[in-house]
């Protein structure tokens, strides 16, 4: 794994001046699966955001999603990436940064590439990477309600 992702987070400093909190090249990278490498990049509780504060939001414990809260983070998929189907209780917001991948929903397949952005609404799916190369996507994970459909709840699973 190459990956490689600067954050840059600002904040204010004791007089209320803008300033930049943060700047570094994520270190602290997670495997979420064989082949995923997560570079978690910022992490919120509640709605309205609560802006104020110090604390470094990336080192927050968290799930694929964070009930009442967002996600943001970067996660390169390597060739062959071990397969994972799975559904969130969220709205995600996903830019693919490089490389390409393929989206498998019910056995519907879809390629994205770099540039692509896709909105995730709560649909079941799985991230396959065919090509040679890694795939890097970052997303913005919504806490949200569980998805009905056809008159049934469709819960979070994987």
């Amino acid at each position: 794994m190459t990956l490689k992702v600067r954050r840059v987070i600002t904040g204010h400093d004791a007089n209320g001046k803008a300033v930049v909190q943060i700047d570094e090249v994520v270190s602290k990278l997670k495997e979420g699966r064989p082949g995923a490498m997560v570079a978690p990049i910022w992490t919120t509780e509640g709605f309205p955001v609560n802006n104020d504060g110090q604390d470094d939001a990336a080192t927050r414990q968290v799930g694929t999603t964070l009930a009442g809260g967002t996600i943001l983070r970067v996660v390169e998929f390597s060739p062959g990436v071990q397969s994972r189907n799975h559904r969130t209780d969220s709205i995600d917001y996903a830019i693919i940064m490089s490389g390409e991948i393929d989206m498998e929903m019910d056995g519907a397949m879809i390629r994205l590439k770099a540039g692509d952005v896709l909105v995730q609404r709560g649909t079941i799916h799985n991230w396959i990477n065919n090509g040679p190369g890694p795939c890097v996507i970052a997303f913005a994970l919504i806490d949200g309600k569980p998805v009905t459909a056809g008159g049934k709840v469709l819960n979070a699973v994987g």
